[in-house]
C-alpha cells in the first residue's frame, strides 16, 4: 500500500511545528487557526491526498498531547507556588482532569488537522 512514509512524518513534524508556533504567537483562536494551516502545511508537505491526510491527523494528534502534558505540568507548578506541596498535588490533579480533556479534543483537533492535511495534498497533485 504506502511503501514509504518518510514524507508523512515529515510533513507530520513539519505541521506540528507550525501549530505550536502559532498556538504560542496567537493563544486561543491560534490553536484552532494553527490546527488547520499546519495540516494544510503537512498535506503541502507530504505531496500527496492520502500522505496529507494522514500526516495532518498525526501533526494534529501530537500537538494535543503535547498540549495535555503541558497542561498537566503547568498547573502543578502553579499549584505548588501558590499551596506547597499539597498544592502542587491538587494542581496535578486538576492538570490531569485537563489533560484528558485536551486528549479527548485530540480527535477533534486530528480531524480539522486532517481536513487541512487532505487539502494540502490535493494541492500538491
Amino acid at each position: 500500500m504506502v511503501k514509504n512514509l518518510g514524507s508523512i512524518w515529515l510533513g507530520a513534524f513539519v505541521g506540528f511545528l507550525v501549530m505550536v508556533v502559532l498556538a504560542f504567537l496567537f493563544p486561543g483562536i491560534g490553536s484552532l487557526i494553527g490546527l488547520f494551516i499546519g495540516g494544510l502545511v503537512a498535506g503541502l508537505v507530504a505531496k500527496g491526498v492520502f500522505k496529507g491526510l494522514m500526516a495532518g491527523f498525526l501533526a494534529g494528534i501530537f500537538a494535543s498531547i503535547i498540549i495535555a502534558i503541558l497542561a498537566f505540568i503547568g498547573l502543578a507548578f502553579v499549584g505548588g507556588l501558590a499551596g506547597g506541596l499539597t498544592g502542587a498535588f491538587f494542581g496535578g490533579l486538576a492538570g490531569l482532569v485537563l489533560g484528558v480533556a485536551a486528549i479527548v479534543a485530540a480527535i477533534f483537533a486530528g480531524i480539522i488537522a486532517a481536513v487541512g492535511g487532505l487539502i494540502g495534498g490535493a494541492i500538491t497533485r
